[in-house]
Protein backbone atom coordinates (compact mmCIF):
# COMPACT_ATOMS: atom_id res chain seq x y z
CA UNK A 1 0.00 0.00 0.00
CA UNK A 2 1.14 3.55 -0.54
CA UNK A 3 1.69 5.88 2.36
CA UNK A 4 -1.21 8.01 1.08
CA UNK A 5 -3.63 5.18 1.74
CA UNK A 6 -5.52 6.06 4.93
CA UNK A 7 -6.05 2.43 5.86
CA UNK A 8 -2.33 1.77 5.38
CA UNK A 9 -1.45 4.62 7.70
CA UNK A 10 -3.85 3.19 10.29
CA UNK A 11 -2.27 -0.28 10.11
CA UNK A 12 1.14 1.18 10.86
CA UNK A 13 -0.05 3.23 13.84
CA UNK A 14 0.26 2.52 17.53
CA UNK A 15 -3.50 2.82 17.89
CA UNK A 16 -3.92 -0.09 15.50
CA UNK A 17 -1.54 -2.22 17.63
CA UNK A 18 -3.51 -1.33 20.75
CA UNK A 19 -6.74 -2.30 19.01
CA UNK A 20 -5.26 -5.70 18.14
CA UNK A 21 -4.35 -6.17 21.79
CA UNK A 22 -7.93 -5.43 22.86
CA UNK A 23 -9.15 -8.12 20.47
CA UNK A 24 -6.50 -10.66 21.58
CA UNK A 25 -8.06 -13.54 23.61
CA UNK A 26 -4.71 -14.15 25.35
CA UNK A 27 -3.94 -10.53 26.19
CA UNK A 28 -5.12 -10.93 29.79
CA UNK A 29 -2.48 -13.59 30.44
CA UNK A 30 0.27 -11.01 29.90
CA UNK A 31 -0.33 -9.69 33.42
CA UNK A 32 0.55 -13.14 34.76
CA UNK A 33 4.20 -12.55 33.82
CA UNK A 34 6.87 -10.33 35.32
CA UNK A 35 8.30 -8.20 32.52
CA UNK A 36 11.33 -6.12 33.54
CA UNK A 37 11.03 -2.36 33.40
CA UNK A 38 13.51 -0.21 31.52
CA UNK A 39 14.68 1.21 34.84
CA UNK A 40 15.30 -2.26 36.25
CA UNK A 41 17.42 -3.22 33.24
CA UNK A 42 19.64 -0.19 33.88
CA UNK A 43 20.29 -1.16 37.51
CA UNK A 44 23.80 -2.52 38.15
CA UNK A 45 23.35 -3.92 41.66
CA UNK A 46 21.07 -6.58 43.12
CA UNK A 47 18.36 -5.28 45.48
CA UNK A 48 18.67 -6.48 49.07
CA UNK A 49 16.79 -9.64 49.99
CA UNK A 50 13.23 -8.86 50.98
CA UNK A 51 13.13 -5.64 48.99
CA UNK A 52 9.79 -5.29 47.24
CA UNK A 53 10.30 -4.63 43.55
CA UNK A 54 8.32 -1.73 42.19
CA UNK A 55 6.44 -2.69 39.06
CA UNK A 56 5.50 -0.42 36.20
CA UNK A 57 1.93 -0.23 35.00
CA UNK A 58 2.56 1.93 31.94
CA UNK A 59 3.62 0.15 28.76
CA UNK A 60 6.07 3.01 28.21
CA UNK A 61 7.95 1.96 31.37
CA UNK A 62 8.14 -1.74 30.56
CA UNK A 63 11.03 -3.14 28.58
CA UNK A 64 10.20 -4.34 25.10
CA UNK A 65 11.11 -7.95 25.82
CA UNK A 66 11.23 -9.98 22.61
CA UNK A 67 13.80 -12.55 23.66
CA UNK A 68 11.72 -15.57 24.65
CA UNK A 69 13.62 -17.68 22.13
CA UNK A 70 16.64 -17.30 24.41
CA UNK A 71 15.15 -16.90 27.90
CA UNK A 72 11.48 -16.51 28.73
CA UNK A 73 10.31 -14.09 31.41
CA UNK A 74 9.13 -15.24 34.83
CA UNK A 75 5.51 -16.26 35.42
CA UNK A 76 4.16 -14.67 38.61
CA UNK A 77 2.96 -18.05 39.85
CA UNK A 78 6.57 -19.30 39.89
CA UNK A 79 7.59 -17.39 43.03
CA UNK A 80 4.45 -18.61 44.80
CA UNK A 81 5.08 -22.27 43.90
CA UNK A 82 8.76 -21.96 44.80
CA UNK A 83 7.89 -20.52 48.20
CA UNK A 84 5.50 -23.42 48.76
CA UNK A 85 8.34 -25.79 47.91
CA UNK A 86 10.69 -23.99 50.32
CA UNK A 87 8.02 -24.15 53.03
CA UNK A 88 7.57 -27.88 52.47
CA UNK A 89 11.31 -28.44 52.72
CA UNK A 90 11.61 -26.23 55.81
CA UNK A 91 8.70 -27.81 57.69
CA UNK A 92 8.82 -31.43 56.49
CA UNK A 93 12.45 -32.18 55.72
CA UNK A 94 12.87 -35.67 54.30
CA UNK A 95 9.12 -36.36 54.74
CA UNK A 96 8.56 -34.13 51.73
CA UNK A 97 9.49 -37.08 49.53
CA UNK A 98 6.50 -39.16 50.56
CA UNK A 99 4.04 -37.10 52.61
CA UNK A 100 1.13 -35.45 50.78
CA UNK A 101 0.07 -32.17 52.39
CA UNK A 102 -3.60 -31.17 52.42
CA UNK A 103 -4.37 -28.14 50.21
CA UNK A 104 -0.86 -28.12 48.77
CA UNK A 105 -0.80 -27.81 44.96
CA UNK A 106 2.58 -29.55 44.88
CA UNK A 107 3.11 -33.29 44.42
CA UNK A 108 5.28 -35.28 46.79
CA UNK A 109 8.89 -35.14 45.66
CA UNK A 110 8.81 -38.84 44.81
CA UNK A 111 6.02 -38.13 42.31
CA UNK A 112 7.22 -34.75 41.02
CA UNK A 113 8.71 -36.19 37.83
CA UNK A 114 5.45 -37.98 37.00
CA UNK A 115 3.46 -34.76 37.50
CA UNK A 116 5.87 -32.96 35.18
CA UNK A 117 5.47 -35.65 32.52
CA UNK A 118 1.69 -35.35 32.71
CA UNK A 119 1.94 -31.58 32.26
CA UNK A 120 4.46 -31.55 29.41
CA UNK A 121 2.92 -34.40 27.38
CA UNK A 122 0.15 -32.25 25.79
CA UNK A 123 2.72 -29.57 24.88
CA UNK A 124 4.75 -32.02 22.79
CA UNK A 125 1.88 -34.24 21.64
CA UNK A 126 2.94 -37.39 23.45
CA UNK A 127 1.68 -39.99 25.85
CA UNK A 128 2.76 -39.18 29.42
CA UNK A 129 4.72 -42.43 29.43
CA UNK A 130 6.71 -41.24 26.40
CA UNK A 131 8.20 -38.16 28.08
CA UNK A 132 10.56 -37.61 30.96
CA UNK A 133 11.48 -34.30 32.55
CA UNK A 134 15.14 -34.74 33.41
CA UNK A 135 18.72 -33.55 32.99
CA UNK A 136 19.56 -30.89 30.40
CA UNK A 137 19.25 -30.92 26.63
CA UNK A 138 22.76 -32.04 25.67
CA UNK A 139 22.93 -34.60 28.48
CA UNK A 140 19.64 -36.05 27.26
CA UNK A 141 20.92 -36.08 23.70
CA UNK A 142 23.94 -38.12 24.81
CA UNK A 143 21.68 -40.49 26.73
CA UNK A 144 19.55 -41.09 23.64
CA UNK A 145 22.56 -41.62 21.43
CA UNK A 146 24.10 -44.02 23.91
CA UNK A 147 20.97 -46.14 23.51
CA UNK A 148 20.24 -45.78 19.82
CA UNK A 149 23.46 -44.92 18.00
CA UNK A 150 25.05 -48.31 17.36
CA UNK A 151 27.40 -47.72 14.43
CA UNK A 152 28.68 -50.45 12.16
CA UNK A 153 31.70 -49.26 10.18
CA UNK A 154 30.85 -51.65 7.38
CA UNK A 155 27.19 -50.63 7.36
CA UNK A 156 25.37 -47.80 9.10
CA UNK A 157 27.74 -45.48 10.94
CA UNK A 158 26.92 -41.92 9.87
CA UNK A 159 25.10 -39.19 11.76
CA UNK A 160 23.44 -36.55 9.58
CA UNK A 161 23.10 -33.02 10.99
CA UNK A 162 22.75 -29.61 9.39
CA UNK A 163 25.85 -27.50 8.88
CA UNK A 164 24.35 -24.70 11.00
CA UNK A 165 23.45 -27.02 13.87
CA UNK A 166 23.47 -25.44 17.31
CA UNK A 167 27.05 -25.94 18.57
CA UNK A 168 26.09 -28.31 21.39
CA UNK A 169 24.31 -30.61 18.92
CA UNK A 170 27.35 -30.62 16.66
CA UNK A 171 29.63 -31.30 19.61
CA UNK A 172 27.42 -34.15 20.83
CA UNK A 173 27.24 -35.83 17.41
CA UNK A 174 30.96 -35.48 16.85
CA UNK A 175 31.87 -36.79 20.30
CA UNK A 176 29.56 -39.79 19.91
CA UNK A 177 31.35 -40.67 16.69
CA UNK A 178 34.72 -40.33 18.39
CA UNK A 179 33.44 -42.38 21.33
CA UNK A 180 32.98 -45.28 18.94
CA UNK A 181 36.52 -44.85 17.57
CA UNK A 182 35.24 -43.46 14.29
CA UNK A 183 36.21 -40.28 12.48
CA UNK A 184 33.88 -37.30 11.97
CA UNK A 185 35.48 -36.84 8.56
CA UNK A 186 33.79 -40.03 7.37
CA UNK A 187 30.91 -40.52 9.80
CA UNK A 188 29.51 -37.01 10.20
CA UNK A 189 27.41 -35.64 7.33
CA UNK A 190 26.45 -31.96 7.43
CA UNK A 191 23.63 -30.69 5.25
CA UNK A 192 24.97 -27.63 3.44
CA UNK A 193 22.44 -25.14 2.04
CA UNK A 194 22.59 -25.26 -1.76
CA UNK A 195 22.13 -21.48 -1.91
CA UNK A 196 23.55 -18.72 0.23
CA UNK A 197 25.25 -19.57 3.55
CA UNK A 198 22.89 -19.40 6.54
CA UNK A 199 19.83 -19.73 4.32
CA UNK A 200 16.77 -21.93 4.80
CA UNK A 201 16.88 -25.60 3.87
CA UNK A 202 14.03 -26.92 1.76
CA UNK A 203 12.42 -30.19 2.75
CA UNK A 204 13.17 -31.57 -0.72
CA UNK A 205 16.86 -30.83 -0.31
CA UNK A 206 17.00 -32.45 3.14
CA UNK A 207 15.31 -35.54 1.71
CA UNK A 208 17.84 -35.66 -1.13
CA UNK A 209 20.71 -35.75 1.39
CA UNK A 210 18.96 -38.50 3.34
CA UNK A 211 18.52 -40.51 0.15
CA UNK A 212 22.17 -40.03 -0.82
CA UNK A 213 23.45 -41.44 2.49
CA UNK A 214 20.53 -43.74 3.28
CA UNK A 215 22.38 -47.05 3.34
CA UNK A 216 25.22 -45.81 5.57
CA UNK A 217 23.36 -43.56 8.03
CA UNK A 218 22.43 -44.65 11.54
CA UNK A 219 20.99 -41.43 13.02
CA UNK A 220 19.45 -38.20 11.72
CA UNK A 221 19.62 -35.28 14.16
CA UNK A 222 17.84 -32.07 13.18
CA UNK A 223 16.26 -29.11 15.00
CA UNK A 224 12.51 -28.66 15.00
CA UNK A 225 13.12 -24.94 14.56
CA UNK A 226 16.52 -23.76 13.37
CA UNK A 227 17.95 -21.39 15.95
CA UNK A 228 19.61 -18.99 13.49
CA UNK A 229 17.10 -18.64 10.68
CA UNK A 230 13.97 -19.49 12.68
CA UNK A 231 12.90 -22.04 10.05
CA UNK A 232 10.37 -24.63 11.25
CA UNK A 233 11.23 -27.96 9.63
CA UNK A 234 8.61 -30.38 8.32
CA UNK A 235 9.03 -32.89 11.13
CA UNK A 236 6.50 -35.56 10.00
CA UNK A 237 7.65 -35.63 6.36
CA UNK A 238 11.35 -35.76 7.17
CA UNK A 239 10.82 -38.35 9.92
CA UNK A 240 8.83 -40.62 7.64
CA UNK A 241 11.41 -40.44 4.83
CA UNK A 242 14.36 -41.11 7.14
CA UNK A 243 12.66 -44.02 8.87
CA UNK A 244 11.75 -45.54 5.50
CA UNK A 245 15.49 -45.53 4.81
CA UNK A 246 16.17 -47.36 8.09
CA UNK A 247 17.48 -44.29 9.94
CA UNK A 248 16.74 -43.52 13.60
CA UNK A 249 15.45 -39.93 13.93
CA UNK A 250 16.14 -37.58 16.85
CA UNK A 251 14.77 -34.01 16.95
CA UNK A 252 16.21 -31.15 18.98
CA UNK A 253 13.11 -29.18 19.98
CA UNK A 254 14.81 -26.46 22.03
CA UNK A 255 13.25 -23.69 19.92
CA UNK A 256 10.06 -25.57 19.08
CA UNK A 257 8.68 -26.76 22.42
CA UNK A 258 6.09 -24.31 23.76
CA UNK A 259 6.41 -22.40 20.49
CA UNK A 260 4.60 -24.52 17.89
CA UNK A 261 2.13 -27.41 18.28
CA UNK A 262 3.91 -30.76 18.21
CA UNK A 263 2.48 -34.25 17.67
CA UNK A 264 5.48 -36.43 18.40
CA UNK A 265 3.48 -39.62 19.00
CA UNK A 266 1.24 -39.25 15.97
CA UNK A 267 4.19 -38.24 13.77
CA UNK A 268 5.92 -41.45 14.86
CA UNK A 269 9.05 -39.55 15.88
CA UNK A 270 11.67 -41.93 17.29
CA UNK A 271 13.05 -39.63 19.98
CA UNK A 272 13.47 -35.95 20.85
CA UNK A 273 15.07 -33.63 23.39
CA UNK A 274 14.36 -30.07 24.55
CA UNK A 275 15.17 -27.44 27.14
CA UNK A 276 12.61 -25.52 29.18
CA UNK A 277 14.02 -22.02 29.62
CA UNK A 278 12.98 -20.54 26.28
CA UNK A 279 9.29 -20.60 25.38
CA UNK A 280 8.51 -22.80 28.40
CA UNK A 281 9.67 -20.03 30.78
CA UNK A 282 11.02 -22.34 33.50
CA UNK A 283 14.09 -20.24 34.29
CA UNK A 284 17.74 -20.10 33.18
CA UNK A 285 19.33 -23.52 32.75
CA UNK A 286 16.16 -25.22 33.99
CA UNK A 287 15.59 -28.94 33.69
CA UNK A 288 15.21 -30.36 30.17
CA UNK A 289 13.17 -33.22 28.81
CA UNK A 290 13.17 -36.08 26.38
CA UNK A 291 10.69 -38.06 24.32
CA UNK A 292 11.06 -41.70 23.38
CA UNK A 293 8.28 -43.21 21.29
CA UNK A 294 6.62 -46.11 23.06
CA UNK A 295 7.79 -48.48 20.31
CA UNK A 296 11.42 -47.77 21.32
CA UNK A 297 11.12 -48.08 25.09
CA UNK A 298 9.29 -51.31 25.80
CA UNK A 299 10.37 -53.74 28.49
CA UNK A 300 9.65 -57.39 27.80
CA UNK A 301 10.25 -60.66 29.58
CA UNK A 302 11.97 -63.56 27.86
CA UNK A 303 12.74 -66.74 29.78
CA UNK A 304 12.27 -64.84 33.01
CA UNK A 305 14.74 -62.11 32.01
CA UNK A 306 13.74 -58.50 31.37
CA UNK A 307 14.93 -57.08 28.05
CA UNK A 308 14.91 -53.42 27.06
CA UNK A 309 16.78 -50.88 24.94
CA UNK A 310 20.41 -50.83 25.97
CA UNK A 311 20.18 -47.45 27.64
CA UNK A 312 22.41 -46.14 30.39
CA UNK A 313 20.74 -47.03 33.66
CA UNK A 314 20.40 -45.23 36.96
CA UNK A 315 18.50 -45.33 40.24
CA UNK A 316 15.51 -43.32 39.02
CA UNK A 317 15.09 -45.49 35.91
CA UNK A 318 14.36 -48.50 38.09
CA UNK A 319 10.88 -49.45 39.27
CA UNK A 320 9.49 -47.07 41.87
CA UNK A 321 8.00 -50.05 43.74
CA UNK A 322 11.44 -51.53 44.44
CA UNK A 323 13.58 -48.39 44.24
CA UNK A 324 14.17 -48.19 47.96
CA UNK A 325 14.76 -51.87 48.67
CA UNK A 326 18.49 -51.32 47.97
CA UNK A 327 19.01 -54.83 46.59
CA UNK A 328 21.03 -53.69 43.54
CA UNK A 329 18.53 -55.39 41.24
CA UNK A 330 17.68 -53.10 38.32
CA UNK A 331 14.02 -53.35 37.31
CA UNK A 332 13.72 -51.18 34.19
CA UNK A 333 10.73 -48.86 33.88
CA UNK A 334 9.00 -49.03 30.50
CA UNK A 335 8.75 -45.75 28.64
CA UNK A 336 10.82 -42.58 28.68
CA UNK A 337 11.01 -42.45 32.48
CA UNK A 338 13.22 -45.53 32.30
CA UNK A 339 15.93 -43.29 30.83
CA UNK A 340 16.17 -41.30 34.07
CA UNK A 341 19.38 -41.59 36.05
CA UNK A 342 19.25 -39.67 39.32
CA UNK A 343 16.46 -38.20 41.39
CA UNK A 344 15.37 -34.95 39.74
CA UNK A 345 15.87 -31.42 40.99
CA UNK A 346 12.59 -30.57 42.71
CA UNK A 347 13.55 -26.90 42.52
CA UNK A 348 13.66 -27.13 38.72
CA UNK A 349 10.54 -29.25 38.35
CA UNK A 350 8.55 -26.93 40.63
CA UNK A 351 9.49 -23.98 38.45
CA UNK A 352 8.64 -25.83 35.24
CA UNK A 353 5.29 -27.07 36.51
CA UNK A 354 4.41 -23.54 37.62
CA UNK A 355 5.04 -22.24 34.12
CA UNK A 356 3.05 -25.05 32.55
CA UNK A 357 0.05 -23.92 34.59
CA UNK A 358 0.02 -20.85 32.33
CA UNK A 359 -0.08 -23.02 29.22
CA UNK A 360 -3.10 -24.82 30.63
CA UNK A 361 -4.72 -21.50 31.54
CA UNK A 362 -4.24 -20.33 27.96
CA UNK A 363 -6.08 -23.40 26.71
CA UNK A 364 -3.06 -25.31 25.38
CA UNK A 365 -0.96 -24.92 22.28
CA UNK A 366 -3.73 -24.29 19.75
CA UNK A 367 -4.76 -20.79 20.91
CA UNK A 368 -1.12 -20.00 21.60
CA UNK A 369 -0.23 -20.94 18.04
CA UNK A 370 -3.15 -18.94 16.64
CA UNK A 371 -1.88 -15.79 18.33
CA UNK A 372 1.70 -16.61 17.40
CA UNK A 373 0.80 -16.71 13.70
CA UNK A 374 -1.03 -13.36 13.95
CA UNK A 375 1.53 -11.48 16.02
CA UNK A 376 4.51 -12.72 14.01
CA UNK A 377 2.77 -11.79 10.74
CA UNK A 378 1.98 -8.36 12.19
CA UNK A 379 5.62 -7.87 13.18
CA UNK A 380 6.70 -8.90 9.69
CA UNK A 381 4.28 -6.42 8.12
CA UNK A 382 5.70 -3.58 10.20
CA UNK A 383 9.29 -4.56 9.48
CA UNK A 384 8.73 -4.89 5.74
CA UNK A 385 7.04 -1.51 5.64
CA UNK A 386 10.04 -0.06 7.45
CA UNK A 387 12.43 -1.81 5.06
CA UNK A 388 10.77 -0.06 2.14
CA UNK A 389 12.10 3.21 3.53
CA UNK A 390 15.45 2.03 4.93
CA UNK A 391 17.09 0.69 1.79
CA UNK A 392 19.14 -2.46 2.16
CA UNK A 393 20.23 -2.14 5.78
CA UNK A 394 18.74 -5.53 6.66
CA UNK A 395 16.72 -8.48 5.38
CA UNK A 396 14.42 -11.02 7.00
CA UNK A 397 15.93 -14.49 6.62
CA UNK A 398 13.11 -16.37 8.36
CA UNK A 399 10.62 -17.91 5.91
CA UNK A 400 7.48 -15.83 5.30
CA UNK A 401 5.32 -18.95 5.13
CA UNK A 402 3.65 -19.20 8.55
CA UNK A 403 3.89 -23.00 8.39
CA UNK A 404 7.67 -22.75 8.17
CA UNK A 405 8.28 -20.59 11.24
CA UNK A 406 7.36 -20.13 14.86
CA UNK A 407 7.39 -16.94 16.95
CA UNK A 408 10.71 -15.63 15.63
CA UNK A 409 12.01 -13.39 12.88
CA UNK A 410 15.75 -13.29 12.21
CA UNK A 411 16.99 -10.02 10.74
CA UNK A 412 20.33 -10.08 8.95
CA UNK A 413 21.99 -6.66 9.06
CA UNK A 414 24.47 -5.16 6.69
CA UNK A 415 28.03 -5.94 7.70
CA UNK A 416 29.34 -3.75 10.51
CA UNK A 417 25.98 -2.61 11.89
CA UNK A 418 25.31 -5.27 14.54
CA UNK A 419 27.17 -3.88 17.56
CA UNK A 420 25.90 -0.32 17.15
CA UNK A 421 22.31 -1.44 16.55
CA UNK A 422 22.31 -3.75 19.56
CA UNK A 423 23.70 -1.02 21.81
CA UNK A 424 21.11 1.46 20.59
CA UNK A 425 18.29 -1.03 21.17
CA UNK A 426 19.55 -1.73 24.68
CA UNK A 427 19.58 1.99 25.43
CA UNK A 428 15.93 2.13 24.39
CA UNK A 429 14.90 -0.72 26.67
CA UNK A 430 14.58 -3.29 23.88
CA UNK A 431 15.64 -6.85 24.71
CA UNK A 432 16.42 -9.06 21.71
CA UNK A 433 19.46 -11.21 21.08
CA UNK A 434 22.17 -11.41 18.48
CA UNK A 435 23.77 -14.26 16.61
CA UNK A 436 27.03 -13.30 15.04
CA UNK A 437 28.16 -12.26 12.62
CA UNK A 438 25.15 -10.12 11.69
CA UNK A 439 21.75 -11.45 12.85
CA UNK A 440 19.25 -10.07 15.35
CA UNK A 441 16.58 -12.52 16.53
CA UNK A 442 13.21 -11.03 17.47
CA UNK A 443 10.71 -13.35 19.18
CA UNK A 444 7.15 -12.19 19.99
CA UNK A 445 6.18 -14.88 22.52
CA UNK A 446 2.37 -15.05 22.42
CA UNK A 447 1.81 -15.70 26.13
CA UNK A 448 3.23 -12.38 27.29
CA UNK A 449 4.11 -10.24 24.29
CA UNK A 450 1.65 -7.73 22.87
CA UNK A 451 1.05 -6.29 19.44
CA UNK A 452 2.10 -2.97 20.95
CA UNK A 453 5.47 -4.54 21.82
CA UNK A 454 5.95 -5.24 18.11
CA UNK A 455 5.07 -1.66 17.17
CA UNK A 456 7.46 -0.24 19.76
CA UNK A 457 10.23 -2.58 18.67
CA UNK A 458 10.00 -1.46 15.04
CA UNK A 459 10.01 2.16 16.14
CA UNK A 460 13.16 1.59 18.23
CA UNK A 461 14.78 -0.53 15.51
CA UNK A 462 14.36 2.29 12.97
CA UNK A 463 16.04 4.68 15.41
CA UNK A 464 18.84 2.18 16.06
CA UNK A 465 19.52 1.79 12.33
CA UNK A 466 19.63 5.56 11.97
CA UNK A 467 22.19 5.74 14.78
CA UNK A 468 24.29 3.04 13.07
CA UNK A 469 24.13 4.83 9.71
CA UNK A 470 25.18 8.22 11.12
CA UNK A 471 27.78 7.16 13.65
Amino acid sequence: MSSSDGQSQHVYSRDYALALDVQDPLHGIRKEYVIPSKAQLRVKSLPEAGTKHSESTSSDDLAIYLCGNSLGVQPRITSIRMQQYFTTWATQGVYGHFKPLAESPLPTWLDADARASDCIAPIVGALPSEVAVMETLTANLHLLMSAFYKPDINGRHKIIIENQAFPSDHFAAESQILHHDLSPSTSLVTIEPPGLPQSALSTAYILSVIEKHASTTAVLLLPGIQFYTGQYFDIPTITKAAQAAGIFVIWDLAHAVGNVPLKLHDWNVDAAVWCSYKYLNAGPGAVGGLFVHEKNSQVSSEAGNLTFANRLSGWWGSSKASRFTMDNRFVPIPGASGFQLSNPSILDITSLNASLEMFAKAGGMQPIREKSVKITAYLETLIRNMAAYSGKQFEIITPSDQDQRGAQLSLRLQSGLLDTVMKALEERGVVVDERRPDVIRVAPAPLYNSFEDCFLFVEAFAEALHVAETR
